[in-house]
Formats: C-alpha cells, structure tokens, sequence
C-alpha cells in the first residue's frame, strides 16, 4: 500500500475516534451533573429534594456542634469581576485570552469529568 495513502487512513481513523471521544466526553459531563443552585434560590425552590449548591462560607459563621457543622453560606461573587479581565488585557492580546479561557474551561471539563467518574 502506499506510504502516503496510509499515513491518511490512520489520520482519519484516529480524527474520528478523537471525536467520537470528545462527544463521549460532552455526553458524561452535561448527563452527570446538576446545575447548581446559588443559596438566594433555595429560597423558592421544593421543598424534600436534593440540590447541589455553590456559594462561599460566611465568615464567623462557623460552629461545630457535637458532631455537627453548622454555617452560613451566601451567594458567590461575581466569579470573574471586570477588573481582573482588564488587568489580563493589558499582558495578553485577544488570542491569547481566549487560549486562556479555552485552558480554564478544559481543565474545568476534565475536574467534572474525573469527579462524575470517581476519578483520583
């Protein structure tokens, strides 16, 4: 067989399992989790069911009670406030923002991943 009609065989076997992986991937992410809820929107949901919640510790809220651990949680801040974009602006140029979104968001992706799988 030809080395150069070979070389293009592999390429197009190994591009589409890269995207049959990466539509598995999508797939685990968005099926295992749960969109979760900031503490202000407890406040209307049902009550008997189960939510996942992201929020920050109030601080001096914390008490220990036996074996209990009780707390105050309170709605995130902005999580990426204006002037954080503005100072990145400055060092990096538009391209290399965005690689720096695509970064945090892959490595976002793979945290969920490995936690929905019970990976260590």
């Amino acid at each position: 067989m030809d080395p150069a009609r070979k070389r293009k065989i592999r390429l197009v076997v190994a591009l589409g399992a890269a995207v049959l992986l990466a539509a598995a991937l999508v797939y685990t992410s968005f099926s295992a989790s749960t969109e979760a809820k900031q503490p202000s929107q407890l406040l209307n949901a049902s009550s008997g069911s189960s939510y996942d919640l992201t929020g920050k510790v109030v601080a001096g809220t914390v008490r220990k009670d036996g074996e209990s651990l009780r707390f105050r949680v309170a709605d995130r801040d902005d999580p990426v406030p204006d002037r954080v974009w503005d100072v990145a602006a400055t060092h990096l140029d538009q391209k290399e923002l965005a690689a720096l979104l695509v970064g945090v968001a892959l490595t976002n992706l793979t945290n969920r991943l490995s936690t929905s799988t019970r990976q260590q």
